[in-house]
């Protein structure tokens, strides 16, 4: 063979190689990306039961209850419009709160339930969806919802 010919085969080689380098690295990124569902677009999603996801939003006020087990707790999630009640047994990280930023980790129950496998309080505005009404420390669900 002709040294361009392997200099030619080479450099394809080269090319398939970083190719599927990068489609492997754009997969992997992809999973690991922090998007999470609001309130109202997991509604709207119809997402199936025990599907992983991640819903995000602010602790409604007034809707942090402590269950009798002492490791249990229920919360609703609240985008300012909608709101989706959320059950979550374990430790509870210090900067949760009601009014304050959460990703929840978790799935739906066939009964509108999401069980919460892992949360994590956010205290920072950067986290908030772009459609966020401006005072969401006083944020409640609208009556009805």
């Amino acid at each position: 063979m002709q040294p361009k010919h392997q200099r030619l085969i080479l450099g394809l080689v080269a090319l398939v190689a970083v190719i599927g380098a990068g489609f492997l690295a754009l997969i992997a990124f992809r999973h690991q990306a922090a998007y999470f569902y609001t309130p109202v677009e997991a509604i709207k999603a119809h997402l199936p039961v025990d599907r992983n996801i991640r819903l995000g939003g602010m602790v409604e006020r007034g809707s942090l209850t402590h269950e009798k087990d002492g490791v249990t707790i229920g919360f609703k999630v609240t985008d300012g419009y909608q709101s989706l009640p959320v059950s979550y047994r374990g430790i509870v990280p210090d900067l949760f709160r009601e009014g304050s930023g959460v990703v929840a980790d978790g799935h739906f129950e066939k009964n509108g339930l999401f069980i919460a496998e892992t949360i994590l309080a956010k205290h920072d505005e950067r986290y908030m969806p772009p459609n966020m009404p401006n005072n969401p420390a006083n944020m409640t669900t609208p009556q009805g919802n």
